[in-house]
C-alpha cells in the first residue's frame, strides 16, 4: 500500500487489513480515535515501534513529559516537527 492510498483510506469506516498494527494505530489516530490508538500502542511496550508510537501519541495529548519518556525508551528524541509532519513520517517509515 502506498502512502496516498493510506491516506485515502482514512475516508473508510475500518482501517486497511493489510497494514501493520501501528499503522492501524495511526489510522485510529487520524480519525479522532486516541483511545483505539494507545491501547495498539500499549499492547507490546518494551518494542521500538510501538515505543515510538507510544511517545507520538502522547505528544498528541499534550504531555510532553509522558512523551519524552516514551521517545527515550524507544531510542529517539522528540522530533522539531508538527505532528502533521511526524505523522505523515510515521506512515511512511512502516507501509
Amino acid at each position: 500500500m502506498t502512502y496516498d492510498q493510506f491516506v485515502a483510506s482514512l475516508d473508510q469506516p475500518t482501517p486497511p487489513t493489510q497494514v501493520s498494527e501501528v499503522v492501524a494505530a495511526l489510522w485510529h489516530d487520524a480519525n479522532g480515535d486516541w483511545t483505539a490508538a494507545h491501547e495498539i500502542a500499549q499492547s507490546r511496550e518494551g518494542t521500538r515501534d510501538y515505543d515510538l508510537l507510544h511517545a507520538y501519541l502522547h505528544r498528541v495529548e499534550g504531555d510532553t513529559w509522558n512523551a519524552n519518556y516514551w521517545y527515550r525508551r524507544a531510542g529517539a528524541s522528540m522530533p522539531d516537527k508538527s505532528l502533521k509532519e511526524e505523522w505523515e513520517a510515521l506512515v511512511k517509515r512502516w507501509l
